[in-house]
This record gives structure tokens, sequence and C-alpha cells, in this order.
């Protein structure tokens, strides 16, 4: 949408047009910026401005406001480059996904939008050829909450190719909201691992001064040039400030907070690592780079439910999901419990060979059905408690246990076997 009435017309006057940078001066103060687009959700008489610092702010102009052009905006032409090859330097595969960290502004709607090429990522942050030789392409460009398990499964199979074919490691650029999830399935599907996988998001885009993107990057590349780990990890800034990052374990990571750029915490454990410009120092005990080959199991059965209980949640609903699925994955109050109301529902699902598997919703601590009578009459009925399993990975670990076999005791002894360091054999403090 263009903007209208008394705004409108102060940038035609001025001869400005979205993208320009432009001075608005009003109540003895003035704002500098480029000037973004208007849109559905603008009052029709708010100017939008994107400040140096990356955020953007809201003018109400009156009739005394001035609106003065600084400079036109630029013309942005394609330039073709290709990727520099170095052979004395190790290798590190850059497979692009989208998210924040890939995502530019786009001045047409003032939103981010995923970068399409995985070369203008890398391109961004020139360092990055400093420490390695970079390989680079993009997969797919998607936010993350628009992952399926086709995507992880190509992804798989994509990582272990880079892997099999000489890479020292591989780097996943992903968005954030569900990089957990996909850090858990790329955990359970990836065996042998001669490199590490690493998934890396930004909070803040690369547009903006305040981005974590370069840190978070440079992180990996170093987790992949100057390390003999073999597992999947998440690399995330460590603090809200610029002072190191941290790498966590697949399976054991969080998204703890909606926009802080360290909003990635181990759960019941310490971070694998903490990434100080070039020094890399390990806390917990890890998984060390395999001989190989990689070896890629991704059959996964996604017809498995996640639930989080809560009071008053009714059988009827309980039992209309598990007449639709082979698996659920109940996040349970406290030790694991649901209410007496639902005993039965589970008795009658896992009768219909649906797997029951228990965690908790609690974000620190584990499962015990053992403690009170609740927890022991799930256990009667059929569920199976996973100790201090984080819901959103014991989701992924059941389909893809289902993936593997059809027979019960085959998927609960899946389920209960400690893979990719998804069940911790203590808990830190």
């Amino acid at each position: 949408m263009r903007y209208s009435g008394l705004v409108g017309q102060s940038l035609v006057n001025a001869e400005v047009d979205v993208g320009d940078e432009i001075e608005v001066s009003k109540c003895d103060e003035t704002y500098r910026g480029v000037l973004m687009p208007h849109h559905d959700f603008s009052d029709p008489a708010i100017l939008t401005l994107k400040l140096s610092s990356g955020y953007n702010i809201g003018l109400k102009l009156e009739k005394d406001s001035k609106v003065r052009l600084v400079s036109k905006k630029h013309a942005k032409t394609a330039v073709e480059r290709s990727m520099p090859v170095d052979t004395s330097k190790k290798r590190v595969a850059f497979l692009g996904t989208g998210g924040t960290i890939a995502s530019y502004v786009d001045y047409r709607t003032g939103a981010v939008h995923p970068a399409k090429s995985a070369e203008e990522l890398v391109f961004s942050v020139p360092e990055l050829m400093d420490l390695c030789d970079v390989k680079a392409r993009v997969l797919y460009s998607i936010y993350s909450e628009n992952m399926e398990v086709s995507h992880w499964q190509e992804l798989a199979k994509a990582t272990a190719d880079e892997l099999n074919s000489g890479a020292s490691g591989v780097i996943i650029p992903h968005g954030t909201d569900t990089m957990g999830f996909t850090s858990a399935a790329l955990s359970f599907m990836l065996r042998g691992l001669t490199g590490p996988v690493v998934c890396v998001g930004s909070q803040r885009s690369s547009d903006r001064p305040s981005s974590d993107a370069t840190m978070n990057l440079l992180a990996a590349t170093r987790i992949c040039v100057d390390t003999d780990l073999g597992e999947v990890v998440v690399v995330m800034h460590g603090d809200i400030s610029d002072n190191f990052c941290s790498a966590h374990r697949g399976t054991k990571v969080r998204k703890m907070h909606s926009s802080r750029r360290d909003a990635f915490k181990s759960v019941n454990m310490s971070p694998l690592a903490r990434i100080e410009g070039t020094k890399v120092t390990f806390a917990e005990e890890y998984a060390k780079r395999n001989k190989g080959p990689v070896t890629v199991f991704d059959k996964m059965n996604k017809r498995v439910s996640m639930l989080h209980f809560y009071p008053g949640f009714e059988p009827e609903h309980f039992d209309m999901i598990a007449g639709n699925v082979d698996g659920m994955v109940v996040a349970g109050t406290g030790l694991g419990h649901v209410s007496d109301r639902l005993i039965e529902s589970i008795r009658g699902a896992v009768k219909k060979d649906v797997f029951v598997a228990v965690t908790t919703q609690c974000l620190q601590g584990a499962v015990n059905l053992n403690v009170y009578s609740t927890g022991r009459d799930m256990i009667t009925a059929g569920a199976v408690p996973l100790g201090d399993m984080l819901p959103e990975t014991a989701y992924v670990k059941l389909m893809w246990a289902l993936g593997q076999t059809s027979d019960r005791e085959e998927i609960e002894k899946i389920m209960l076997t400690n893979i990719a360091g998804e069940i911790a054999p203590r808990r830190s403090v």
C-alpha cells in the first residue's frame, strides 16, 4: 500500500520514495532513517523509518512536520560471484535452509525474507573464507516453522554426502524456532559421523547492527575446523553481548526466549563447548569423529502426536488423537503425571498398539512414575517413562523409532536406549 493523506503529500513534496534515506522534523526533534513502506498494519497518519540501529520507529506527522530527502536508495544489481576454492584449508559444507540468519530486509513490505543463495550468506561473512574452504548450497529457503519430516530426511542425506566426500564438518544455517527439532532428528538419523554437524541460527537478521549472525557462523566454523567433535550440535550466542558462543548437544537443547540472542540453553546438562574468539573449550564429554562412512537411517513414521497435559484435559480429546496415530508423547506435570481420568484412555490406546511415552513439561529434571500412585497407574496402563528426555526430542525419536520397527518391544528398547545423548546418566546442578 502507498502512503496517503498528509503523509503521502509530504513525501511527494519532498520527492521521497520508499527505501530513500530521509530526515523527519517534528516537535523540535529530528529523526533520520530509511523510509519503510506503508502496509495494512499502519495507521494512515504514521510514517515508518528504519533507524541506523536496525529498529523501526513510527512517527505521526503533524501539519508543521517537515520531511527532507537525505539520499536516494541505491539500485541493487545482481553480481555473479563464484565461491573461491582453497584446497590448503579444511573444507566445510554450508547447507542453507533459510531462517533469520539468511534473511534480509524487503523494502517492499518492510519484513525480512530468506536469502535464495548460500553464496549470498557466505559472502556476507567473508571471514569464513579465511577459516576454511567453503562449499555452499541451498537445499531450501523456508522459515523453520514450515519444516517437515521430508526436509529432515533430505538434510540428513545431504549432510552424509558432504561428510563422505571429505568435508571436515557441515554447517546448517537454520531458523531458530524449530532448530531443536531438526538437530534432534539429525542426531538420530546420522551414524558414524566423521565430523561435526552444526545447526546455527540468529535472532537478529543480518541487516541489523545488532545481528548475531556473523559471530554465530564464525563460532560454528571453529567447531568444524579446530575440534575432533563427531556430534550434531546447535551453536548460538552464550550471552546477550558478543562475548562467546555455546555449542549445545542436538538432543538436549531448547529455545528458551523468543528474541534474546542467548535464547538457546542446554537442558539437564551444561553446553558441550564454549567458543570464545579462536578458542574452543569443551565442558562435557562428547562423541569424537568417527572413521566413517557416515550412514543414514532416515525412515520416519509421521503418525505421532505430542500432547501437553493441563488441568481439565478431556479423555475424549485424548481418545480422538489416539485413534489417529501410532505413537503419542505426553508431557505430563512434575514427575510426568496426568489426571486419573486419563488412565483408562492410556490403557485403551496401548491396547490398540499406540505407543504412549511420557516426559515432563518441567524445564529441568526427569520423569519418575514410581513415586505417586498416579504414576504407577500410568505404568500399569502401559505408558513408558523416558527419564529426562525433552518432549520435542522424544517426539522426534518416537517417529524415528516407529520408522525402524513395528515391534513394540523393540520400539520400547530403542526409546529407552541412549542413542545420541538424549538421556543423561547424570544431571548437572
